[in-house]
């Protein structure tokens, strides 16, 4: 079994930074990828960030150049942190972290971002 502890998230103004970090512990695999995901009122939940092993990232257009995410793999944790620059009011949704390995994904519970004036 695999424990994500997310945190970050609230309420920022448009073209504002926010930064959302996600951990986690238990059975870890070596092989993993770890990311976020959002899902907006009435919208289906989408990707916005991973990052697999060597380094590689995989984000969705639609905040290329914005976020950025990066990944610390720990000796008995991995934390993946998502930096999310000049916040548009569609970012407004809540994120889920998401770790996947051999045996199956695992998500967290979400953390609400809203970005208003």
């Amino acid at each position: 079994q695999v424990h994500l502890v997310e945190s970050g998230g609230g309420l920022v103004q448009p073209g504002g930074s926010l930064r959302l970090s996600c951990t986690a512990s238990g059975n870890i695999f070596s092989i993993n990828t770890m990311g976020w995901y959002r899902q907006a009122p009435g919208k289906q939940r989408e990707l916005v960030a991973n990052a697999a092993n060597w380094g590689s990232t995989n984000y969705a257009n639609s905040v290329k150049g914005r976020f950025t995410i990066s990944k610390d793999n720990g000796k008995n944790t991995i934390t993946v942190t998502l930096q999310m620059n000049s916040l548009k009011p569609e970012d407004t949704a809540v994120y889920y972290c998401k770790y996947t390995q051999e045996d199956g994904d695992y998500w967290g519970k979400g953390t609400l971002v809203t970005v208003s004036s």
